[in-house]
Parts: C-alpha cells; structure tokens; sequence
C-alpha cells in the first residue's frame, strides 16, 4: 500500500530523487531546507516531493521526481493529489514553475494547472550549465497555477 510520510531529517538522502527534477545541487538547496520534504513509498521510495510556502496563500511545488523504473505509471499524478488534499484549507493555490518541456508543461496541464506567468532567461540566469529536457534546452520558467 502506497504511503506518503514527510521527511523532517537528512533530507539530502533523498538528493539522487531530487536530481532527477532539478539537476543542480545548489538549486535545490535553496529550497530543500525551507520546505517539505514528501515521500510516496511502499516499501520502496517511488517518489518525492518538496512544496514551499511562498506567502499570500500560495504553496509552491518545488520538486516532483518519480523514480525512473516508475515514471509514467501515475506516481505524479496522485503525488500532486496527496499534495492537493494535505493543503486544501490552508492555501487557496498551487503552483508549480518549471522549464518550457514538452515532457513536463503537458503533465501539469493534465492535473489541472493553467499557465500564469513567466521568468524569462531563468535557466540561464540561475544554473552553472545548460538544462536540456526532452531535447529542448530550457531558458525560461514557466509557472503553472490550480486552485485547492
């Protein structure tokens, strides 16, 4: 049976996850301390998830990353409605910002997100190297709203 428990301490264990959705460590730590580390398990981690409070009653979905032997299998999908049921309540929206990726921009669409607004030139800006998903080198971040 799949569980999610919030991971307090050594958040860092879960960094080989985290890669996979955000491929720079020191993005993530700038993120990763401040927010709430979630993981899917059942018996094995099978996904993890880190969501911010970003004020004003807006959560952020930093970073959602499924295994690979287990992507495309709905691990996301219900990861971000575990997210959405936990918070309802106490924030009125979710968001998500992410690269202009054929891959990730149709998955959000798909639960329900809509574009809000973008960060031009944030790939660039903020990452050490390029950021390549789908064979489409990201530029800007794309931010993607639903209500709770």
């Amino acid at each position: 049976m799949i569980e999610y428990k919030e991971i307090m301490d050594n958040k860092k264990k879960y960094l080989p996850l985290l890669l996979i959705a955000d491929e720079q460590e020191s993005a993530i730590d700038a993120y990763l301390e401040r927010g709430r580390l979630y993981v899917m398990e059942d018996g094995v981690v099978r996904a993890v998830c880190v969501v911010t409070d970003e004020g004003e009653g807006v959560l952020e979905i930093k970073n959602l990353a499924v295994a690979p032997p287990w992507q495309r299998c709905g691990y996301g999908r219900a990861f971000v409605e575990y997210i959405r049921r936990r918070y309802r309540g106490a924030f009125h929206t979710l968001q998500v910002g992410t690269g202009d990726s054929p891959l990730t921009i149709p998955f959000y669409e798909a639960c329900g997100f809509v574009k809000s607004h973008w960060v031009r030139n944030f790939f660039i800006d903020h990452y050490d190297h390029p950021i390549y998903e789908g064979g489409v080198r990201l530029v800007d971040m794309i931010y993607l709203r639903r209500d709770l």
